[in-house]
């Protein structure tokens, strides 16, 4: 067996595409051992293929357009899709099977403060006609602060992934009033990166041929079957809360079977950025992305 590192930027079930390689075996049918991490708090995963302590991370495609606006050469590329779509919910204090996004006007959002998950929300928001500038804001910190805030009675609604939301509810503190994923529609929300070298090994081949694998799986096994498979993974959910949270993300369709990154995907994300603010120009694809490794 051949040692791989893989390292998340953010580590929930809406990444089980990368999860399951390890969780459903496919890596190891290939010959390869994996090793995981989340990278530290304010690192970027990118530091990680740096310094050569993982071979392939989670990350988004947006990542690239921190280096391309310094004029720098990306030390990454993006070249296989995790989540074709937005995977945050929307949880309210109380069921709301009428709930308008307008009702977030004047109201406070538990949110994350910057980043793809705020640009994405207020990207979302102009989709939905409202006025994001109208939402009284509450930001803690990351995933897990952000959770404890409204568990202790901060904000009207809360902005999260999988499967915190699920857990909420089954805890009868919340209840999910949307999604964030079907106001925006298909995007590269978030991707595999690794360097160019790695890209041309045969561990990278092995890596891709594991992954094809595993989105056939994501699509086509029972959420609860993936979430018996995952469980040591999410040692503070409960199992059947993992199950519903991974059966919500293939009704979603953010688990698309093709691996590529399509560019129509890039450009709704070039669309986000643009609106957000922080997007100097429409960089080509070509400069954030390239084609899985060929097999």
């Amino acid at each position: 067996m051949e040692k791989i590192n893989i390292q998340f930027t953010l580590f929930s079930a809406f990444y089980s595409p990368l999860i399951s390689t390890m969780s459903g075996g496919f890596l190891k049918e290939e010959g390869l051992d994996p090793d995981w991490s989340v990278a530290p708090p304010g690192v970027s995963a990118i530091a990680a293929l740096e310094d050569g302590s993982a071979h392939v991370i989670q990350s988004a495609l947006s990542q690239g357009f921190t280096s391309l606006s310094k004029g720098e050469t990306p030390k990454a590329v993006h070249f296989a899709q995790i989540n074709e779509m937005d995977g945050f919910f929307l949880t309210g204090r109380e069921a709301d099977t009428d709930f308008s996004w307008d009702k977030l006007e004047g109201a406070e959002v538990v949110m994350f403060k910057g980043g793809q998950p705020n640009a994405m929300f207020k990207y979302a928001c102009h989709k939905a006609g409202i006025d994001y500038n109208k939402i009284i804001p509450v930001t803690p910190g990351g995933a897990a602060d952000i959770d404890t805030a409204f568990r202790e009675g901060q904000g009207a609604y809360v902005q999260q992934q999988g499967p915190f939301p699920q857990q909420l509810e089954k805890d009868g503190i919340g209840h999910v009033v949307a999604q964030v994923g079907p106001q925006i529609g298909p995007c590269g929300f978030s991707s595999l990166a690794a360097t160019r070298e790695w890209l041309g090994t045969d561990m990278a081949k092995a890596f891709i041929r594991a992954y094809r694998k595993t989105r056939v799986y994501m699509n086509e096994t029972p959420a609860a079957e993936i979430a018996r498979a995952e469980k040591s993974y999410f040692p503070n959910t409960d199992e059947d809360v993992l199950a519903d949270c991974i059966a919500t993300y293939q009704k979603l369709g953010c688990w698309t079977p093709h691996v590529e990154i399509t560019k129509p995907a890039y450009e709704v994300i070039l669309d986000v950025f643009e609106h957000y603010g922080t997007l100097k120009e429409r960089y080509a694809y070509e400069q954030v992305c390239t084609t899985p490794p060929l097999e």
